[in-house]
């Protein structure tokens, strides 16, 4: 199923394609600076042996569902700054009525504020529905971090849980799930994980 979707597409400014073992360490430069983790410090990775396995995460969902987390570079340049995509969550892979695609993002600090989170969720909502219409897509994230929660909403994801982040350090974060439709007891329990 590894062909299920092309390897490189383009969107406006940007060119989203599978990560490649050579972005470890454009990718662990962008997940170690502080500015990308303001809003949940503590998941911040301080070691380059933390972003194999993420890698690894994202390789298994590109080989298993077809779909996956892109790299992210500039058009213009060439420049990876960042990753994001449509990520398959799928805690029983002999239950796809409990799987969902998970929307996520995380740009290079120096490139927030430019609408470039929004060009990759609209082109990574686009990319799902192309390769498994059935399975919903969601966004989790922490509430206090507003501009995450902008894009999902720009690309057309709305709030269907709020309720306190479980495990989180600071008991007082609520976490918050967007989907693009409603979500069933598994797949919300899916999201939750």
């Amino acid at each position: 199923m590894s062909d299920a979707f092309p390897l490189e597409i383009t969107t406006d400014r940007l060119v989203l394609r599978r990560p490649e073992p050579g972005d470890l360490a454009a990718v662990f430069a962008i997940h170690t600076d502080p500015r990308v983790w303001t809003h949940f410090p503590s998941l911040r990775p301080t070691d380059p042996d933390q972003i194999g396995p993420m890698m690894a995460r994202w390789w298994r969902s590109w080989e298993r569902a077809g779909l996956g987390t892109w790299t992210v570079l500039l058009r213009e340049t060439g420049e990876l700054i960042g990753n994001g995509g449509c990520t398959l969550l799928a805690p029983d892979p002999d239950a796809p009525s409990a799987q969902v695609w998970n929307l996520g993002y995380r740009l290079s600090g120096d490139h927030h504020g430019r609408g470039y989170a929004t060009e990759l969720a609209r082109a990574a909502r686009a990319a799902a529905a192309e390769v498994a219409p059935q399975r919903p897509v969601i966004a989790y994230l922490v509430e206090h971090n507003r501009a995450s929660a902008a894009v999902a909403e720009k690309a057309g994801l709305t709030l269907v849980h709020r309720a306190p982040d479980a495990g989180n350090p600071d008991p007082s974060v609520m976490r918050l799930v967007y989907a693009d439709r409603a979500l069933t007891p598994a797949q919300l329990a899916t999201a939750l994980r």
